[in-house]
């Protein structure tokens, strides 16, 4: 990788020795020198080479001398780093020089060999800055698509060596789905759509989040969130009442001047489930989610659930009966299941 390196001195000798010595570096584009004569052109030149990658400064200059730059290079960018390279290489001026943020400081007569080490060394630390301010960039994306609770997972010490492991755990899961939704999907535009599925979901995600859920996947218009620890089931009937009181004092004027009034379909399951890393390890791809007949119950109830239905099997009704109300709604015959079950809307 080339690098681009700024040269800051008045001494007009100098450009033409740098050359000299670094001719090699340069056909071969490693380094690529920049020239100024002063502070105030070594700014002016920085606006219009914003990817230089370093600076060599000398101290004293007309215009604008060199410590004097190096307070305004850290002011303007402190991921640029600088070092000094003067005939003052007394203490004072070394001293006064790192503490205006110069990375490191070369007496003149300059040695070429010991200056080429200390760009060297400072690109290297040039370079592991961009690291670390890539990775922040990338963990702050991965937050907007990763769940919380999966990043917390994946900075556990034992991440790395048991991504194949698995678990078996007591959780809720729960359904929402968007009624009606793919018929606006296929009417309104692009951008209509998106900007409607999105208002919907953060209405949903705030309330899962605010009862301890996690949002394990989005799935076209609909979602899929797992509760565990305590009152899980109870935190996700609470979770499920939110969302449909809040979705339905939604209301949208679209394109075609319809207005439309989303409600929710929601189908809740709760037992025995499968946590872990699901995916494919040649694609190097894997889903953090729960598997199981018990998830599998939440979605084939969503699927028979009415808008504004909150759908719940007989036997979890039982272990809410004295928290919540529920009606009945009869007996279904749920897909890929032989028999069938008696299901509860949950009314509030």
């Amino acid at each position: 990788m080339k690098a681009k390196i700024l040269v800051v001195d008045d001494e007009t000798d100098l450009e033409l020795l740098i050359k000299q010595k670094f001719r090699r570096q340069i056909r071969e584009k490693q380094y690529e020198f920049l020239f100024a004569h002063d502070g105030l052109e070594a700014l002016e030149m920085l606006v219009n080479q914003p990817d230089t990658d370093m600076v060599l400064t000398d101290i004293n200059m007309p215009g604008m001398d060199g410590l004097t730059l190096l307070v305004k290079l850290h002011e303007s960018n402190p991921m640029l780093k600088s070092v000094i390279v003067s005939a003052y290489g007394d203490m004072d001026n070394i001293r006064m020089a790192m503490n205006r943020g110069a990375f490191d400081f070369i007496t003149k007569p300059i040695n070429f060999e010991d200056l080429e080490l200390t760009m060297q060394k400072t690109m290297e630390y040039v370079a592991q800055l961009r690291q670390t301010l890539q990775a922040i960039r990338e963990n702050n994306i991965l937050r907007m698509y990763v769940d919380a609770s999966v990043l917390t997972f994946m900075n556990q010490p034992e991440f790395e060596t048991s991504l194949s492991a698995s678990e078996t755990v007591v959780a809720t899961v729960l359904f929402i789905d968007i009624c009606g939704f793919t018929a606006i999907a296929e009417r309104e535009s692009a951008d209509t759509v998106v900007r409607l599925v999105n208002r919907y979901f953060d209405v949903m995600v705030k309330e899962i989040i605010a009862q301890g859920g996690y949002v394990d996947k989005f799935m076209g218009d609909a979602v899929m969130a797992v509760f565990r620890g305590d009152y899980h089931f109870d935190r996700a009937i609470e979770t499920s009442l939110a969302v449909r009181t809040q979705v339905a004092l939604l209301e949208d004027n679209l394109p075609n001047h319809l207005n439309y009034h989303p409600q929710v379909s929601i189908g809740i399951n709760t037992g025995e489930m499968v946590s872990g890393n699901i995916g494919s390890a040649t694609l190097r791809r894997l889903d953090y989610t729960v598997i199981g007949d018990a998830v599998n119950m939440a979605q084939r109830l969503q699927s028979v659930a009415q808008p504004g239905q909150i759908v719940i099997i007989e036997s979890a009704q039982q272990k809410i009966a004295e928290s919540f109300t529920c009606e009945r709604i009869g007996e279904v015959t749920l897909k890929n299941k032989s028999a069938p079950v008696v299901i509860y809307n949950v009314i509030g």
